[in-house]
């Protein structure tokens, strides 16, 4: 089957807690219902009994911590990710946000070499950590150019950290912060880490009235060493497009997730109403709208599919990720966008 069944997974795994990652995440928001999902998000809950879960259940700490780094049963597996953002996406935009920010956040930080930096998100892994990705700024947004964040060198060898981010995924709870910014008097980008409980770290506030935390922080002399850098130079101008490449393609598996909820909502909407003597769902023109929402939503996973083979077999001599992979992230999202506009066609 195509498309994501709850109900069913049947989905073939090359190991056992593969289907246990996907099985558990189903059970939490089974269990949970759809009520209190849709109370949650209308209220702007936070969500810690999920994260409390992820916890728990070591859900990210198994998928996004690279088997070099993690338990036994832990890799970070392009193809197995893809499937659990879309699982998260099914039950909630917000429930694959925390997700997908993490990824975004240990994006820097795998692709390091700074060993205890490494080290040391996995174990915040384990013990549940979500994680957030500095980049962009009130005034210019994600231009990686230009940045007014400043690491400011000390005659002890270590520095301090000033200036502000905005749109911050996360950046209220997240255990590290990959901040992007420049070594203050040089033309040098730089990417280091801090945590988001520090005293010299200002999480201003949430700027969407919505469950999930989108921060505007603030860092005020925030004390940095040089074993917190984990980028200088090319290699964090470098890692910023990469986590941006390896991140955003993720954007397509929520909507994806999304779009065949809507989907199966919209059926039984219509096929539980009758107009004029007849289903909704025999008419010629909801009939169309279906088929066409379901062709659409079809052809999106379809296209993700193949860019998440492109994307695991991505190297110096095949770069055909590069072309699929921003075609997941805006025409795959924007098909979702046609997919939901037909079923709300249907449903009114």
């Amino acid at each position: 089957m195509i498309l994501l069944d709850p109900n069913n997974l049947s989905r073939p795994y090359p190991d056992e807690r593969s289907q246990e990652v996907m099985q558990r995440a189903v059970d939490f928001f089974e269990a949970k219902g759809k009520r209190a999902l849709k109370e949650d998000d209308r209220e702007r809950v936070w969500y810690d009994d999920f994260l409390e879960f992820v916890k728990q259940e070591r859900l990210f700490a198994t998928t996004l911590t690279p088997a070099e780094y993690g338990a036994e049963d832990a890799r970070w597996d392009t193809w197995r990710n893809c499937e659990f953002a879309e699982i998260l996406g099914f039950y909630g935009l917000h429930y694959w946000y925390t997700w997908q920010v993490s990824i975004l956040g240990l994006g820097p930080i795998w692709m390091s070499e700074n060993e205890a930096v490494k080290q040391r998100t996995a174990e915040l892994l384990e013990d549940g950590g979500i994680f957030a990705f500095g980049l962009s700024e009130r005034a210019h947004g994600a231009d990686v150019y230009s940045t007014d964040m400043h690491l400011i060198p000390q005659e002890d060898g270590t520095y301090i950290a000033k200036g502000e981010k905005y749109y911050i995924g996360n950046g209220n709870k997240a255990a590290l912060v990959s901040t992007f910014g420049k070594i203050d008097g040089t033309d040098d980008y730089v990417f280091f880490v801090v945590d988001s409980q520090h005293p010299n770290y200002e999480c201003k506030r949430n700027v969407v009235n919505a469950q999930s935390y989108v921060s505007n922080y603030a860092l005020h002399d925030y004390p940095v060493r040089e074993e917190d850098i984990i980028h200088r130079g090319k290699d964090a101008w470098n890692a910023a497009l990469n986590t941006v490449n390896v991140g955003k393609f993720n954007l397509g598996w929520a909507s994806i997730g999304i779009c065949t909820h809507a989907m199966y909502e919209a059926v039984r909407h219509a096929a539980n109403r009758e107009l004029y003597g007849q289903k909704v769902t025999d008419f010629a023109h909801v009939k169309q709208l279906f088929t066409d929402a379901y062709a659409r939503l079809v052809a999106m996973k379809l296209v993700a599919l193949r860019a998440s083979d492109y994307m695991r077999v991505a190297g110096p001599d095949d770069r055909r990720y590069l072309l699929y992979n921003p075609v997941v992230k805006m025409k795959v999202t924007t098909q979702g966008e046609d997919v939901i506009n037909h079923l709300w066609d249907v449903i009114a």
